[in-house]
């Protein structure tokens, strides 16, 4: 049955759903329909069934919703698109961790063989219920000649019979062979038991989201194969305080949304990027992918964990446009109802923990296939040497960490950057060219 995928409060095509038409194979399973789990972003390997709207033997017509499935990304609903009835629910309301294409439901054309789906047992997959599973075939022993060289008789300790072939084996490597399968079966029974806390000590265990679970295994992923390395610049900033403190009277008067220090950033990363363009890049293996779009993803935390949202085009984009692009990202990333173009196709990463939570300087990790991520942090005044000799001034500098791709982005070119960067937030006007 084809299905449609929307976010919660909006429609958005899904990107692969697993669906299958089924004949019967014997008298007891009518023509149906197995739904699969389906694929709502590239980075989707499962999903949960957060709640059933539709009930089994209820009739479906296209366009209702069949169920609400928590993504790696958001919560998203699944459309019917045929008529039928819902015949059977695989995996019922709260069911986690349903791999993409297994069978989560069947429908059927007809009423009357909603009853004959009642004690239905899905297998793994649609593909794997309609193919018929062959009979396994014994591999056939194969006698090889074993060349077997001078055995000293001295180790000489056991004798057993395998095929015809004599093996021996000494008092140490019995020993060490015991010590091997009771670590593999010790190491097998523990990695499916929980965790133990310690006696007396007060605990909860808190379920991972799936959005949570796909960050973790990215970030991963890249700090293991990603050649990291960190350059830093101090950005004296009292020239974009005063530009924004300028802008924002013109904002309010015209019920635009107020521009943040973090808008300014985007902006001049993004111009940075186009005047650096190397930077703007990817590692595909055989090849660097440079990209002709300045597309910046914003990191935003939320309760349900974190999500970067996507300003594209930002460097053809004014503040004002960035400003209130963000605050609706912002908005929607909160209510998990973001949609897979709202954070899919980004090139290059801001993340910004010194306005929020007052974070001096920290070091990002690059969010492949991305090349590099902006780490920003928060903005302090400090005392500097005045325009004459004896005389000082108070300055505000912000730090800004850029963590790289050596396979891509190596020093001088990162440097570079920097320097661009650092150049556009000294001399803010200098984005208005």
């Amino acid at each position: 049955m084809p299905i449609a995928a929307t976010g919660v409060n909006s429609l958005f095509s899904c990107g692969q759903v697993v669906s299958a038409r089924h004949f019967s194979s014997g008298a007891d399973l009518p023509p149906h329909e197995a739904i699969g789990m389906p694929s709502l972003s590239p980075t989707m390997t499962e999903g949960n069934i957060a709640r059933w709207v539709k009930k089994e033997g209820d009739k479906v017509s296209p366009g209702e919703v069949l169920c609400e499935v928590e993504t790696d990304k958001a919560t998203v609903e699944m459309e019917c698109m045929e008529e039928g009835y819902l015949a059977k629910i695989v995996c019922g309301d709260g069911a986690k961790e349903i791999k993409v294409g297994e069978i989560i439901a069947i429908t059927v054309e007809e009423e009357g063989d909603i009853e004959k789906f009642k004690d239905y047992k899905a297998s793994s997959s649609p593909s794997a219920e309609s193919k018929p599973q062959s009979e396994p075939v014994e591999p056939k022993e194969e006698k090889k000649e074993v060349s077997k060289a001078p055995e000293p008789t001295a180790t000489k300790t056991e004798e057993s019979s395998q095929s015809g072939d004599r093996l021996f084996s000494s008092p140490v490597a019995r020993k060490l062979a015991e010590d091997i399968e009771d670590y593999l079966s010790s190491a097998a029974k523990g990695s499916k038991k929980e965790a133990a806390a310690a006696p007396g000590l007060g605990y909860v265990d808190l379920p991972n989201t799936q959005i949570r679970k796909v960050t973790a295994n990215r970030l991963l992923q890249s700090k293991q194969t990603i050649p990291h390395y960190y350059l830093t610049v101090d950005s004296r900033v009292d020239k974009l305080i005063k530009l924004r403190s300028e802008l924002n009277p013109m904002q309010d008067a015209s019920g635009g949304k107020k521009i943040s220090i973090n808008d300014l950033v985007i902006k001049a990363a993004a111009l940075a990027l186009r005047k650096v363009p190397a930077c703007n890049s990817s590692w595909m293996n055989d090849f660097i992918r440079q990209y002709h779009n300045v597309n910046i993803n914003v990191a935003v935390q939320t309760e349900h964990g974190l999500f970067v949202p996507v300003v594209r085009d930002a460097d053809k984009k004014g503040l004002a446009t960035i400003a209130d692009e963000v605050k609706q990202l912002a908005s929607r990333a909160k209510d998990n109802s973001l949609k897979p173009e709202d954070y899919e196709g980004g090139t290059f990463t801001v993340s910004n923990l010194g306005g929020p939570f007052g974070i001096k300087q920290f070091c990002a990790i690059v969010n492949p296939p991305q090349s590099a991520i902006l780490a920003i942090g928060s903005a302090e005044k400090r005392v500097v040497p005045g325009a004459a000799e004896g005389q000082y001034e108070i300055g505000s500098f912000m730090s800004a960490t850029l963590s790289c791709d050596h396979r891509v982005i190596d020093g001088a070119m990162g440097a570079e950057w920097l320097k661009a960067f650092k150049g556009y937030l000294e001399d803010p006007t200098t984005m208005l060219l």
